[in-house]
């Protein structure tokens, strides 16, 4: 399935088309605020296992993160936060950043691993936010693409993806063109911030 929708007008039947698809364990291609994604409801177990395999990996093996609704939702799959790990999050997020943070059981529940960390996201594209906030829990996001392939137009024309990938996933979202940039990486897990993938995202530390 092929849907567009207008960021700057979102149709909010078009977002629930969507997350029907997830919540029936559909994968889904969408836009973020760096590079297209692909993702799946974190707590539909035969998606994740569906998304592991379209990575080709075993699911608990798979370094998936998640895209919250908002930091309250994060709170629900992270330790306790340091207040400057905390406020740092407050004012980079939404935003073109994955922060990798210490998680709780809940994360290696879902993953069927001994996952100890976690990358979450809020990205500040507003059709994400619609979709993970009408699906009501987090989804589970891979890059489209990985850091060593060259960037091809089926990586930033929904156009293109929808040829090359809709035999592969349940809905393609054409939200524009996409970013030619990743996420910037930050690892939050040993008290100070470091950056270990400079992305789209300048982080004011």
């Amino acid at each position: 399935m092929f849907i567009e929708i207008n960021p700057d007008n979102i149709d909010n039947r078009l977002i629930q088309q969507v997350v029907d698809e997830l919540k029936k364990g559909g994968i889904i291609i969408f836009p973020t605020d760096a590079v297209y994604a692909v993702g799946c409801d974190v707590m539909n177990k035969k998606a994740l296992a569906e998304l592991a395999k379209w990575k080709d990996v075993k699911l608990s093996k798979a370094n998936f993160s998640i895209i919250c609704s908002d930091l309250s939702q994060v709170s629900e799959y992270v330790k306790q936060l340091d207040r400057n790990i905390f406020r740092l999050l407050k004012q980079s997020l939404p935003g073109p950043f994955t922060f990798i943070l210490d998680a709780t059981n809940e994360v290696s529940k879902l993953f069927d691993s001994s996952k100890k960390e976690i990358g979450i996201r809020i990205p500040s594209n507003r059709i994400v936010q619609a979709i993970v906030e009408r699906l009501g829990n987090p989804m589970a996001v891979t890059s489209l693409h990985d850091a060593e392939d060259e960037i091809m137009d089926y990586f930033v024309d929904p156009a293109a993806i929808y040829e090359r990938y809709d035999d592969d996933v349940a809905v393609i979202i054409d939200g524009g063109p996409g970013k030619l940039d990743a996420s910037t990486i930050v690892d939050c897990t040993s008290g100070a911030p470091e950056i270990i993938r400079q992305g789209i995202g300048i982080l004011d530390l």
